[in-house]
C-alpha cells in the first residue's frame, strides 16, 4: 500500500468512526424518548436496560452505516479539496479516480459486511430486542406507597397510609382496603402502625400490622341479612399480597420467533411461498363458497316461481301478471340476496387484503436487506464527488449535504416501501430510492473526474450573463448614394 492510500484512508476511517457513533446514538435516543413512560418507575436493573439499549443499537445499524459512509465521504474528500491536497495529488499524477480507490475498497467491504449483518445478525438482534422489550413494558412499575396518597398498583386492594418513617419499612395510621372478593363484600382494614417488607423471593409484599380494627359488610350474598357488618379488633395482623406481576420475567422465543424482522432471506423466501399457497387456495375456498351461496339462492328463488304463466323474456308482463305477496316476497329475496352477497365479497375482499399485505412484509423485509447495503455504495458514490467538487471540508457543509442527500433517500424510500405494502408496486418497488440516487451518484462522479464546470459558480454566472445580457444597438449605416465628406 502506498503513503496516498494510507493518508486518505487514515483520514476517511476517523470520520466514518465517529458519523456511524453519532447516528447510533441519535437514532437509540430517539427510541429512549419513545419507550422512557414504559421504563421509568419501575426499579429495573442497569443489566436490563443495557441489554435492551444494546438489542435497539444492533437493529439501528443498517441505517446508520449509509449516513456515516455519506458524511465520512464528503467530510475527507472536501477536507482534501479545501486544503488543496487534490491540486497537490493532480500535480504528481494521482487523479480524482485513483485517489477514491482506496475508499471505494473499504465501501465495498462495508456493504458486504452491511448485507452479513443485515441477514444474519440483525434477525437474532430483533428478536433479543422485541422480547425485552416486552417484557419490560409488560413489568408494573415497582412498589412505592408514598404517604398521603391512595395506592392501586396492587390488584384488588387500595392502601394510604398517613406516614412514612425514614427507613421506607415503618408505617403510621395504614388503612387497606380489599376489594378482592369482589362487588359481594367490601373489607377495610385500620392499623396505627406497621412494617412492610418482601419475601426474599420479592415474590410476595408482608404488612405486619399493630393495634387495629378489620370491617366486613357484605354487600350481597347469603350474609347480607344476616350479618351487614362485622367488626374485628387485632394487636397484630400479617396481610399478604401477591406482586408476583411485578417481578421482570424473561419471556421464551417462540412468542415473536415467526415474526418476518426475525427471519434471514432463505427463511423469507419459504415463508413467502407457503403464505402465497395459503392465499392462493383462501382464495379458491371464497370463490367455491360464495358461488354456491349464489347458486343456493338460484335454486331457492326458482322452486318457487310465480302463480300465473309468463313469458321469461318479458319482465314487465311477468310482473303485471304477479301477486302483489309474491312481488314482494321476491323483492325481499332479491334484497336479502345482493345484502348477503355484497357484505360476503366485502368482508372476503378485506381479507384477502390482510393476506396480501403481510405477505408483502415479508417481501419490503427480504429486499430491504438487499437496498440498505447496497446504499452504503451508493451514498458514496455520491458523497466523495460532491465533496471533491464543493471543496469545503469540517462539520458545516458536510452535515448539511449529508442530510440533504439521506432525506431525500429515505424519504423516497418511504414511499415506495408504502406503495409495495398496498399492493400499487411489486416488490421490485423497493429500489425505486436506489434507481434515483444512481443516476446523481453517477453524474457527481462523472463531473468530479473530468474537471467540468457543471458545479463551478462563475461558469454558470457567465452562462446567465450570457441569456440575460441586452444585445447592443448597431448604429444606423448611411445610405449608399450619399457622398461621403
Amino acid at each position: 500500500m502506498k503513503k496516498i492510500d494510507r493518508l486518505i484512508l487514515k483520514s476517511f476511517i476517523g470520520p466514518l468512526a465517529l458519523t456511524f457513533v453519532l447516528s447510533v446514538f441519535v437514532l437509540l435516543m430517539q427510541f429512549v424518548w419513545k419507550y422512557i413512560d414504559d421504563m421509568v418507575g419501575k426499579g429495573l436493573d442497569f443489566g436490563v436496560i443495557a441489554e435492551l439499549l444494546l438489542y435497539a443499537s444492533a437493529t439501528f445499524v443498517p441505517m446508520a452505516l449509509p449516513i456515516a459512509v455519506l458524511f465520512a465521504s464528503i467530510m475527507t474528500m472536501g477536507n482534501f479539496g479545501e486544503k488543496y491536497e487534490l491540486i497537490a495529488m493532480k500535480a504528481g499524477g494521482i487523479s480524482i479516480r485513483r485517489a477514491m480507490l482506496p475508499l471505494t475498497v473499504v465501501v465495498l467491504l462495508l456493504t458486504g459486511v452491511a448485507f452479513y449483518f443485515a441477514n444474519n445478525v440483525m434477525p437474532t438482534a430483533m428478536l433479543r430486542y422485541r422480547m425485552t422489550l416486552y417484557d419490560i413494558t409488560r413489568k408494573k412499575p415497582a412498589v412505592n406507597i408514598r404517604p398521603g396518597e391512595y395506592y392501586k398498583e396492587i390488584d384488588g386492594y387500595v392502601i394510604h397510609v398517613g406516614s412514612k418513617h425514614s427507613d421506607g419499612r415503618t408505617l403510621q395510621d395504614i388503612i387497606i382496603y380489599d376489594h378482592s372478593n369482589g362487588i359481594n363484600e367490601t373489607n377495610a382494614i385500620f392499623a396505627k402502625r406497621g412494617v412492610m417488607q418482601t419475601t426474599p423471593d420479592n415474590q410476595y409484599l408482608l404488612f405486619l400490622l399493630e393495634d387495629g380494627y378489620t370491617y366486613t359488610e357484605p354487600t350481597n350474598g347469603e350474609n347480607y341479612t344476616k350479618r351487614p357488618l362485622t367488626t374485628i379488633k387485632f394487636h397484630e395482623q400479617t396481610i399478604t399480597f401477591d406482586i408476583s406481576s411485578f417481578a421482570y420475567n424473561k419471556s421464551g422465543e417462540d412468542l415473536f420467533k415467526g415474526s418476518y424482522q426475525m427471519m434471514n432471506i432463505n427463511q423469507l423466501n419459504q415463508s413467502i411461498i407457503r403464505l402465497d399457497s395459503g392465499l392462493n387456495q383462501h382464495y379458491a375456498d371464497n370463490l367455491r363458497d360464495i358461488s354456491g351461496s349464489l347458486m343456493a339462492w338460484h335454486h331457492y328463488l326458482k322452486a318457487a316461481p310465480p302463480k300465473a304463466s309468463t313469458q321469461p323474456t318479458d319482465v314487465h308482463k311477468m310482473i303485471s301478471r304477479m301477486d302483489p305477496s309474491d312481488i314482494k316476497k321476491a323483492y325481499r329475496h332479491a334484497s336479502h340476496l345482493g345484502r348477503s352477497t355484497r357484505g360476503a365479497f366485502k368482508t372476503q375482499s378485506e381479507i384477502l387484503q390482510s393476506e396480501r399485505e403481510y405477505i408483502n412484509r415479508h417481501e419490503i423485509e427480504k429486499q430491504r436487506k438487499f437496498t440498505l447495503s447496497i446504499a452504503c455504495l451508493l451514498l458514496f458514490l455520491i458523497g466523495a464527488p460532491f465533496g471533491s467538487i464543493v471543496r469545503k471540508g469540517g462539520l458545516g457543509l458536510p452535515l448539511v449535504a449529508s442530510v440533504g442527500f439521506f432525506v431525500l433517500y429515505y424519504v423516497i424510500g418511504m414511499i415506495s416501501e408504502k406503495a409495495v405494502r398496498e399492493s400499487a408496486l411489486g416488490p421490485e418497488g423497493m429500489w425505486i430510492s436506489s434507481l434515483v440516487m444512481l443516476p446523481i451518484g453517477l453524474l457527481l462522479t462523472i463531473q468530479a473526474t473530468t474537471d467540468a464546470p457543471f458545479f463551478d459558480a462563475s461558469e454558470w454566472k457567465k452562462f446567465f450573463q450570457k441569456i440575460f445580457r441586452p444585445k447592443k444597438k448597431s448604429p444606423p449605416s448611411a445610405p449608399p448614394n450619399t457622398p461621403v465628406q
